[in-house]
């Protein structure tokens, strides 16, 4: 199967973001790929909270999720909208991923568990908490031909639960982000390598890249990476793009039958 991998440089207008996001869609659909992953915040990016509350709505409501889950069913394809941003309640948000079969339903959704309360130097300072409410559960789903784990971004640097995730059978795990600069050129590569020698599993990383309208920077340079840590493909820049690699789930079997290392949990307690 062919996996694609798309890097966007989202804005403050959904409806512009739809459009960016779906030409690139209909781009790796027609080299192939049959799984599509947008990169995490697809529908906006908007640093402020109160011109965000003002331009999502819940996903209900979302005109977003009817335009995607029309395309996934027009090109075939299963597609995972890495995250949106969804309205929650009185002025909070949820960070969502939301999986569409290629009969254009909505398969599963999963909710940011690990919200980005960090600080990197003193110049920069992120507080999600503030914003976003957090999830609370891990979402395996069938593809057409395999499973797939979903996680978002700063998900990348917990490691249980992508071991998680291989525990339940995925094949391959979703992260798709929207990396700091700083933290990208650090850690961006070694993580996704990580996660994947860890699991035995592909791993699937379409990122943000760029200067966004909203002021912040974004590392891009979406990848896939093999179940023995090998990068099948990736992009070394940070524009709007896509990165697709054609796979064989043969290759998680063997990896988790050389180094059953995910499948190792002892009780330190």
């Amino acid at each position: 199967m062919k996996l694609a991998a798309i890097q966007l440089r989202s804005g403050t207008d959904i409806n512009a973001n739809i459009q960016a996001a779906s030409a690139l869609i209909r781009r790796a659909a027609a080299q192939g790929a049959s799984f599509i992953a947008t990169p995490e915040m697809t529908n906006i990016l908007q640093r402020s909270p109160k011109r965000l509350h003002a331009a999502i709505k819940p996903m209900e409501q979302a005109p977003e999720v009817a335009a995607f889950a029309a395309l996934a069913k027009e090109l075939g394809i299963d597609l995972l909208i890495g995250s949106m941003a969804f309205a929650a309640g009185e002025k909070r948000a949820v960070n969502r991923a939301v999986l569409f079969g290629s009969d254009g339903q909505m398969r599963v959704h999963y909710d940011k568990i690990h919200l980005f309360d960090v600080t990197i130097s003193r110049a920069e300072t992120w507080k999600e908490s503030n914003v976003y409410d957090r999830g609370d559960k891990a979402v395996v789903a069938d593809i057409t031909g395999a499973k797939i784990g979903l996680s978002i971004c700063y998900d990348l640097r917990f490691a249980n639960l992508y071991k998680n995730y291989a525990g339940q059978g995925a094949q391959i795990i979703a992260a798709p982000a929207a990396f700091t600069v700083p933290t990208g050129q650090a850690h961006w590569e070694a993580l996704l390598r990580a996660r994947a020698i860890e699991t035995g599993s592909f791993m699937v990383a379409p990122a943000q890249g760029g200067a966004h309208e909203d002021g912040r920077q974004t590392y891009g340079h979406s990848m896939i990476i093999g179940p023995w840590g090998d990068v099948r493909a990736s992009l070394d820049h940070d524009n709007p793009d896509i990165c697709i690699a054609e796979i064989d789930l043969a290759d998680v079997m063997d990896a988790r039958a050389k180094i059953p290392a995910w499948n190792y949990a002892p009780d330190f307690t």
